[in-house]
């Protein structure tokens, strides 16, 4: 680094790359790799007696990086900390100036709500100092989580099993899905009934389908004897048309992503989880090299609650939809959305940094994720800024002996911004709406037949990952940086599992919690929990000092940590075992799940007596085209999910590529897809069917490892293996 040069620190290498091409020769671009000084791992590292000080060291293994930033930032003129524009990153880049000895006059502070040449120029030309408020709330909740973690984890490891972890959040969020799963245990159906009748116009017009609505008040009918009188009232009667209301219908867009609504949007429409959402999302807005435009980062900083829009970025979408889709697309003045209740508003909404950068222009140059999730988070923007959708609605009411059936159709008559984009649904069903005939209210009906359904009420639906992320949103719980990691720490702990999809808490998830709630009710309350993020706002906000928060939350808890010892002391908690559906074939007890150092498997409960173990798999659809047994899914031993013929190496099927539920239309063999990401197109493995694909053209990047007999049976030594350990360690 010569002499003069500025040098500029930021997280990662992919963003100092993007930046330095902006720069030029005079600034030296370097990354950090996050954080080079923590709160130390084998103790606590904080001082509660001494007003909870912190002792931070520097991280193992960076020293190297530490001795070159060091050596670098004592040539540099001046040392710009351009590290992520949040708490986490203002924490970031003062512990890099304490590190590294930075000198208050040479030091100074950027930030980048996008990676774009315009706004780097901008901010390298408007530094400030390091946001000692923003460092102090990060602190807080480091050492908050610190105290929680490190006092907590102990007493579960003496009094439930060793190994468990508890978090001030992720508590939390493991008792809502815990909660969820005992309001469905609870849920008691209700019985209620739909009819339908069938009506004919006697003057041609047409027939169409009307549903009972009441008597005419609106009515549920709750038993069949209540909707057998309904048919018997009306039987052979004929019907008139009560009322035909017409209007005109609009659908205004949806706001463009924050953190929470694109990480429930990426799970519900790409099946993305919020940690592969943010994952992908950081690679989109540190840059990405573009064919023909060199580096780019295409997105603003994708952790945010604020839904404001800068008005530089609400002309170029103006600007673009006039462009594109003509002024009746455009609603004349640009739409600005009201920001939620406690939303910090720091940054803009996520949105595409140049929107004239169509996703088709640019997917060659993008992974088939990227892709996905740019072209999500560019259309959903562009049709934020757009007209409304407007259709023609009717609703028709047809009456007999006193009771109203309801009919209603609505037509779209201009597409408006659902021409590119309608926002996806937790619940897919919809009402659905009949065509209707054009009437005009003199016409009289005849009720061809009626059709009476028994429904009864569902339970609520247990959490998707999205959902849960929602519902911490909706709660208070949690902090846009913190909802992907939340999510992944409760499933990583394996208080809660994800089958089909949706989330279930497990045994020692339930035990854990309850546990929790008896002993340390506030520190697991939602209402607190929340109250606790607002007071690192406050302190974010220079409001409170952070370390008062601190004194205020360790005097209850302390109190708490010494009760729950005293009761507990003596007692061990049992986590009851999970019974699944598989018969030990060796002494026909029902297995249980266990949990080992290499995750579930199931167990016998007859051990010592009965040492039956087995690898818990998953059957696919499909059929084995060796013998036309099961397929099972199988991990091997690096962790890479195989499919294999449940007769194992008898049979000796086994492939990388996954089973579908399609049959080849040519020779009747299960066809597969080519495992990753995305949809796939089915192709059939038989290398005597016309339709064989051979494996060189299945899409793979690199060549995958033969299938064979001896693999197998290799990798049905595993369960064996497990059994080994747990008799051993008996």
């Amino acid at each position: 680094m010569a002499k003069g040069t500025n040098l500029v620190i930021v997280e990662s290498p992919s963003k100092a790359k993007t930046i330095g091409k902006y720069l030029g020769p005079n600034y030296e671009v370097r990354a950090c790799m996050g954080h080079l000084r923590d709160l130390p791992k084998s103790t606590m590292g904080v001082q509660i007696e001494n007003d909870f000080e912190p002792e931070y060291c520097p991280l193992e293994g960076k020293e190297a990086l530490i001795a070159e930033l060091k050596n670098l930032s004592q040539k540099a003129s001046v040392i710009y900390l351009a590290t992520d524009p949040d708490r986490e990153g203002e924490a970031i880049s003062w512990h890099l100036m304490k590190l590294l000895d930075l000198p208050v006059d040479r030091t100074k502070r950027v930030t980048f709500n996008e990676i774009t040449k315009n706004v780097i120029l901008n901010s390298m030309a408007a530094p400030r100092s390091i946001d000692e408020n923003l460092v102090d709330a990060q602190q807080a909740r480091r050492v908050l989580d610190r105290i929680v973690g490190y006092q907590l984890s102990p007493l579960l490891w003496k009094k439930i099993r060793r190994g468990l972890s508890a978090g001030r959040v992720q508590s939390v969020a493991t008792r809502l899905v815990v909660e969820r799963e005992r309001e469905i245990a609870a849920f008691e159906p209700k019985e209620y009934w739909t009819l339908d009748a069938l009506l004919h116009c006697t003057k041609g017009a047409g027939s169409f389908t009307a549903r009972y609505y009441g008597d005419p008040k609106k009515r549920e009918l709750h038993t069949e004897e209540e909707t057998d009188r309904v048919i018997a009232d009306v039987q052979g009667k004929e019907f008139t048309i009560d009322s035909i209301k017409r209007s005109e219908k609009h659908r205004s867009p949806t706001p463009p992503f924050i953190t929470s609504t694109l990480q429930q949007e990426a799970s519900r429409k790409l099946n993305m989880t919020p940690r592969r959402t943010m994952s992908i999302a950081q690679q989109l807005y540190e840059g990405i090299d573009i064919d023909g435009e060199g580096t780019v980062g295409l997105i603003t900083y994708m952790r945010t609650d604020s839904l404001r829009i800068s008005e530089e970025a609400l002309a170029a979408a103006k600007d673009f939809i006039l462009g594109r889709y003509g002024k009746d697309y455009y609603p004349g003045s640009p739409r600005r959305y009201r920001k939620k209740e406690g939303a910090q508003d720091a940054h803009e909404a996520i949105r595409p940094s140049n929107v004239a950068l169509d996703p088709e222009e640019i997917k060659g140059s993008l992974t088939k994720d990227q892709y996905r999730l740019y072209k999500l988070i560019w259309s959903r923007y562009v049709a934020s800024q757009m007209s409304d959708a407007r259709y023609d609605a009717v609703q028709i009411d047809a009456a007999c002996a006193g009771h109203i059936f309801r009919a209603s159709e609505q037509i779209m008559k201009f597409a408006g911004f659902t021409a590119i984009y309608e926002e996806g649904r937790d619940d897919e069903s919809e009402e659905k709406h009949g065509s209707l005939p054009n009437l005009n209210g003199s016409e009289s009906l005849r009720c061809e037949k009626t059709v009476k359904e028994q429904h009864f009420t569902m339970p609520p639906a247990r959490y998707t990952e999205a959902t849960l992320v929602k519902a911490m949103e909706d709660q208070g719980v949690g902090r846009p940086s913190t909802y992907a990691s939340i999510v992944a720490t409760v499933q990583d702990r394996e208080y809660v599992i994800k089958k089909d999809k949706r989330l279930r808490p497990t045994p020692l998830g339930e035990v854990v919690t309850d546990l929790m709630i008896e002993r340390f009710n506030d520190v697991i309350d939602v209402e607190f929990t929340a109250s606790m993020e607002k007071s690192l706002d406050q302190i974010e906000e220079g409001k409170i000092p952070w370390k008062q928060v601190l004194r205020d939350f360790y005097g209850v808890f302390h109190e708490q940590m010494i009760s729950a010892e005293q009761a507990l002391e003596g007692k061990r908690i049992k986590v009851p075992d999970e019974v699944s559906d598989e018969v030990c074939e060796l002494c026909g007890r029902q297995m249980v799940v266990k949990i080992g150092r290499f995750g579930r498997f199931l167990a016998c409960p007859g051990f010592p007596e009965c040492r039956n173990t087995k690898a818990i798999v998953e059957k696919m659809p499909g059929r084995c085209p060796k013998c036309g047994s099961t397929i099972l899914k199988r991990k091997s031993k690096r962790g890479y999910a195989y499919y294999a013929c449940e007769r194992g190496a008898e049979c000796g099927f086994m492939t990388w590529d996954v089973p579908t539920a399609n049959d080849c239309p040519t020779c009747g063999q299960t066809m597969f897809k080519r495992s990753g990401k995305g949809q796939m197109k089915p192709f059939c493995i038989n290398e005597e069917c016309s339709n064989f694909l051979p494996e060189d053209k299945r899409g793979y990047k690199r060549k995958m490892p033969k299938a064979t007999s001896e693999s197998v049976e290799q990798e049905q030594e595993e369960p064996e293996k497990t059994k080994k350990r747990r008799t051993k360690k008996s």
